[in-house]
């Protein structure tokens, strides 16, 4: 074996070592992290299935014995609990919701990235600077202002307040960033509005932000539970999260009950993810990046 043949050779297994030992590294570190993760969720799918006098058998019974829906119907055979209904005020927060952040969004940040206008930056920085702010102190002035434009126990009380969203208008400047000014060049020499190269030129170009910004909006929406808890009152209006806080309260303080009506929450999350887990990654890697 010729001396220029040993050396490529001993490069390569040491570059194979290397892999080795950083996926062992990575394994150590996320393998407890995923555990961690996982484990509340498995605990939580077996509860929801498992008898009310077997709830706290120990050791745990991983597999319920014997497996039964009797939680579950429970839950949607009570008038009390209009499980149904808070379903159907989660969707319609989260598909209304879910267009008016990203409209607002995208529009805020294409002002920020391609506008030209007196103090730009600062208020930029400003919106930035907020994102440190932590929301209880805004929280007394966001209940006040949206109880003197009465939309206190309306959906707009959550819409709203949820398109003023910093991260959004963050991602979306990042991206209108990165466009070339040619583009908007060409399409106004062609005549084309601002309006229209925002919607027409730019909006396209940015389509996986848009897509990521969206589901990350949808999932918080759906999950929400301080912000709504708060602004709500009328029980018809009521969404799953604070139904899964009715499911604990009075009368109702059943293990088996409290985790089937948090499976029947979890299940649409999850099911989201597994469709848009490509997205959601590339949304969360691409943040920032973009206009460097």
């Amino acid at each position: 074996m010729s001396t220029a043949s040993y050396a490529i050779g001993s490069s390569g297994r040491r570059a194979m070592r290397r892999r080795i030992r950083r996926s062992l590294v990575m394994w150590l570190i996320f393998l407890p992290l995923v555990i961690i993760i996982i484990v509340p969720l498995l605990y939580m799918a077996t509860m929801a299935f498992t008898v009310e006098a077997n709830q706290f058998v120990v050791p745990i019974r991983w597999i319920p014995q014997p497996p039964t829906l009797q939680n579950f119907r429970k839950i949607f055979a009570d008038p009390l609990l209009p499980l149904g209904r808070w379903m159907l005020n989660s969707l319609v927060v989260a598909l209304v919701g879910t267009p008016i952040i990203v409209f607002v969004s995208s529009l805020s940040g294409y002002a920020f990235a391609r506008l030209e206008f007196p103090g730009r930056d600062m208020l930029f920085s400003v919106l930035l600077f907020s994102l440190m702010i932590p929301a209880a102190i805004t929280l007394i002035p966001s209940f006040l202002l949206l109880r003197d434009l009465h939309l206190l126990d309306t959906f707009h009380a959550i819409w709203w307040p949820a398109a003023a969203s910093v991260t959004g208008i963050f991602l979306m400047r990042q991206h209108f960033y990165s466009i070339p000014n040619e583009l908007e060049d060409a399409a106004r020499v062609d005549g084309a509005g601002r309006f229209r190269i925002y919607w027409q030129i730019c909006l396209p170009l940015v389509r996986g932000a848009l897509v990521a910004l969206a589901i990350f909006s949808f999932l918080s929406l759906w999950n929400d539970l301080f912000w709504p808890l708060i602004v709500l009152t009328n029980q018809t209006k009521l969404t799953l999260p604070i139904g899964l806080v009715v499911l604990q309260q009075g009368s109702y303080v059943q293990r088996g009950l409290a985790f089937a009506g948090a499976f029947i929450a979890t299940v649409p999350a999850l099911i989201f993810y597994a469709f848009f887990q490509r997205q959601i990654i590339t949304g969360i890697t691409t943040t920032g990046m973009a206009g460097q």
